[in-house]
C-alpha cells in the first residue's frame, strides 16, 4: 500500500517524451468537441455559458491525449479526413503531440461535432453526437505497419471493421489489447477474442446482460484474463485471473466529469505497461478523478 501511494503521489509530473517511451495505438472516434459551462437548461430556453472550450474529443481521441501526457508516444487511428473544422482537431491533438493516422485522409465530410453542455453546480454532463455513424472506415485503408513498435492497443468500439483487424494482427503480434467499454455496441462480440483488457462502464451491457455478474460471466466466455467495471464514484469491480475485488475511486467534488471515462483508460493503457492490473486501475483512477476537478477535457493537464 505504501508503494502504491508513492506512485499516487507521482502523478502530476508527466515524464518527457524519447524515442524509447511506450508507443500505442488508440482505435476510434474522432470528433471536434463543442464544450460549455452551464446551468441545466429547461425547455424553450437560451441560456448563457459561463464558460466554453473546443477541442478533439472521442473515447479513443482523449485516451490518447492522456496516453501521450503521461511520457509516452501516441497514436490516433481514425476518421478526420480534409474538411477545414478537422484543423482545430488537428492543431489540438498537435498541441499535445498525438499522432494521427488518418482511414479516410481525402474525405470531406465534415467531422462528427459534439455538443456537449457540463451541469456548474454538479459536473454531470449531456452530450449530443452523431458519434460514428456517417465515418465508416473498411479495413483496406489501415495503413501499411500500422502496428509496428506499438506497445499496446485500446479500441473503442466506434470503427468496428478496421477495430477487428487491428485487434486480429494485435494478438498474433502478443500486443496487448485494451477495450473501452463505455457501451455495447454490435461487432464487439467478434473483437474480444483477442482481448487482453476489458475496461467497462456500468453502462455496457452486452445481449442479455442484466447485472455485473452477468457482464463479468460473459466477457469471461472469452477467455478475457483481466476484467473491470466502473460505477463513476462507486469502487471499480474487478475480475483477474479467477480473482474478484474492488478498487477504491477517489471523492472529489466535481467541476466536469466530462471525459473522466476516457482519461481513465488512456491512464490505464499507460500504467498497465509496467504495473500490475490492480495498480494500474488505482494509478489510472487517480489521474480520472484529478481530471474532474477542472472544466473541459485538457485544462487539467495545463494547470500543472
Amino acid at each position: 500500500m505504501d508503494n502504491l501511494k508513492s506512485k499516487i503521489a507521482r502523478l502530476s509530473v508527466a515524464e518527457v517524451h524519447n524515442p524509447k517511451s511506450p508507443r500505442g495505438l488508440f482505435v476510434g472516434l474522432v470528433t471536434l468537441d463543442l464544450i460549455y459551462l452551464a446551468d441545466a437548461p429547461k425547455n424553450n430556453q437560451k441560456i448563457v455559458a459561463t464558460d466554453y472550450t473546443v477541442a478533439a474529443g472521442g473515447p479513443a481521441t482523449n485516451a490518447a491525449v492522456t496516453f501521450s501526457y503521461l511520457g509516452n508516444q501516441a497514436t490516433v487511428l481514425g476518421v478526420v479526413g480534409s474538411d477545414p473544422m478537422t484543423q482545430l482537431i488537428r492543431g489540438d491533438l498537435a498541441n499535445y503531440k498525438v499522432a494521427i493516422a488518418d482511414l479516410e485522409p481525402t474525405t470531406d465530410l465534415a467531422p462528427p461535432v459534439s455538443s456537449i453542455i457540463v451541469t456548474q453546480a454538479t459536473g454531470e454532463r449531456a452530450v449530443v453526437s452523431i458519434n460514428s455513424v456517417k465515418t465508416q472506415a473498411s479495413s483496406a485503408s489501415i495503413p501499411p505497419d500500422i502496428l509496428q513498435n506499438v506497445d499496446i492497443v485500446l479500441i473503442d468500439g466506434h470503427q468496428m471493421m478496421v477495430s477487428y483487424s487491428i485487434a486480429e494482427m494485435a494478438k498474433a503480434k502478443n500486443i496487448p489489447v485494451v477495450i473501452d467499454g463505455g457501451s455495447w455496441k454490435p461487432g464487439f462480440e467478434q473483437i474480444l477474442p483477442f482481448v487482453d483488457y476489458a475496461i467497462c462502464s456500468a453502462n455496457f451491457y452486452p445481449p442479455n446482460c442484466q447485472t455485473g455478474e452477468d457482464i463479468f460471466a460473459y466477457l469471461g466466455g472469452f477467455d478475457i484474463p483481466h476484467i473491470a467495471i466502473t460505477h463513476g464514484q462507486k469502487p471499480i469491480e474487478y475480475l483477474s485471473c479467477n480473482k474478484t475485488g474492488i478498487v477504491d475511486v477517489p471523492q472529489i467534488q466535481a467541476v466536469d466529469t466530462l471525459g473522466a471515462g476516457d482519461i481513465f483508460h488512456g491512464a490505464f493503457c499507460d500504467y498497465i505497461l509496467r504495473e500490475s492490473f490492480t495498480d494500474a486501475l488505482a494509478l489510472a483512477v487517480n489521474i480520472a478523478a484529478d481530471s474532474c476537478k477542472s472544466f473541459g477535457t485538457r485544462r487539467w493537464m495545463d494547470l500543472k
